[in-house]
């Protein structure tokens, strides 16, 4: 069955090269499975995604799962999730013919930042299309008569294989090399940097420190970003004291009216204004 309401955009269409139409069909949970892309990097819905759909309830569910015809899911796994904890037998899913890598590529793109994947995390997931795209890239140079035989790429063909992994991520190719190198930073660093409790930029440029000197620049930070919101906090409350209460009155020739009965009307333009505060003030 074809679920028109549900079709793919057209740039969906013309970049996964789909040649039918998708399915709108029940599945029973234990035929569906993550990607192991997904599963790689030890990925999850975020509590946020979770409270949302407990908040619709039933209505959650009316909107398929979107997944390939051999059970992967693409999309969705919030509602997976959810529908296992709550025992469920079937789920309403939308069934498109996609291989593994297409797959993959899809995944990435349903779930950018309001998805809820970051940068660095669509980055990573990116990664698994290098060899793929590696191989592509040796059958081209190969069929044109260049290097035959060779299992090296050429400059020209590396970078751009860099830059169809950075596009498919959603990031610059910048951003894509500062991703490879946290790769090979400390556990912890990745962690923070996959959940943007640092930026990329800054985790790429602790990768070049020890392991133990990388943990403590992540412990700095974090006390250092504890201190200053603890700080803004203080700052905000002693504003919000400090803040105008009303205006008494109007204007300045309101208040010297009772004293200059032919004040100046220019000063009926300057307003003024009460705080709270002590001390005096010039």
């Amino acid at each position: 069955m074809y679920a028109p309401e549900y079709a793919p955009r057209g740039a969906e269409i013309e970049q996964l090269g789909l040649e039918r139409p998708p399915k709108l069909v029940s599945r029973c949970l234990d035929e569906l499975r993550r990607h192991p892309s997904y599963v790689r990097l030890a990925l999850s819905p975020s509590a946020a995604q979770f409270s949302g759909l407990a908040v619709i309830g039933e209505l959650a569910f009316r909107e398929p799962i979107v997944i390939t015809s051999n059970g992967l899911i693409v999309d969705g796994y919030a509602r997976f999730e959810l529908a296992q904890r709550q025992g469920r037998a079937t789920v309403l899913c939308l069934e498109y013919e996609l291989s593994e890598e297409e797959a993959l590529r899809w995944l990435i793109q349903r779930h950018r930042p309001s998805k809820g994947l970051t940068a660095c995390n669509r980055a990573l997931l990116a990664l698994d299309l290098e060899p793929s795209l590696q191989e592509t890239a040796r059958a081209n140079q190969q069929w044109g008569g260049q290097n035959k035989g060779s299992s090296s790429l050429t400059e020209a063909q590396t970078l751009n294989v860099r830059s169809e992994i950075a596009a498919a991520a959603g990031v610059s190719p910048g951003t894509f090399d500062k991703v490879r190198k946290v790769k090979s930073a400390d556990p912890a660093i990745q962690e923070a940097t996959r959940a943007e409790e640092i930026s990329i930029h800054v985790a790429s440029q602790w990768c070049r420190l020890s392991a133990r000197q990388q943990l403590k620049k992540l412990e700095e930070y974090r006390g250092q970003k504890g201190t200053n919101l603890t700080s803004r906090r203080l700052i905000q409350k002693h504003a919000r004291r400090l803040a105008p209460t009303q205006l008494i009155p109007r204007s300045l020739g309101d208040v010297l009216r009772p004293f200059v009965p032919n004040r100046s009307p220019a000063l009926d333009s300057i307003v003024v204004a009460e705080i709270a505060a002590q001390g005096s003030y010039a």
